[in-house]
């Protein structure tokens, strides 16, 4: 039976404090880990936003929006490491309908 694939969008916020190079470190990670195991389509670098809320007691974070199609294993596994990153403020993967 073939590997199916589904498409994916990721949005995640990095927080500002790692400043220039670590963001760009942490997008570069994340887009390798993608490519790893699956299709990176679109990456969208949203840039300094406004939070909607204070997280950590600060106002503003990095957004970055991937879209990327995968098997759908991986999704858990991305959320995981996305967790356990430091510098990661808050991440979410949602399913694309076809």
């Amino acid at each position: 039976m073939a590997k199916t694939s589904e498409n994916y969008e990721l949005m995640y916020i990095i927080d500002l404090d790692k400043g220039e190079e670590e963001i760009s470190a942490l997008v570069e990670k994340f887009k390798a880990l993608i490519e790893e195991h699956g299709t990176l389509n679109e990456q969208e670098l949203i840039g300094k936003r406004k939070l909607a809320y204070l997280i950590n007691d600060k106002p503003e974070g990095y957004y970055v929006l991937t879209r990327f199609a995968s098997a759908p294993e991986f999704p858990a596994e991305l959320d995981r490491v996305l967790k356990i990153t430091d510098g990661i403020m808050r991440s979410l993967i949602t399913v694309v309908g076809q």
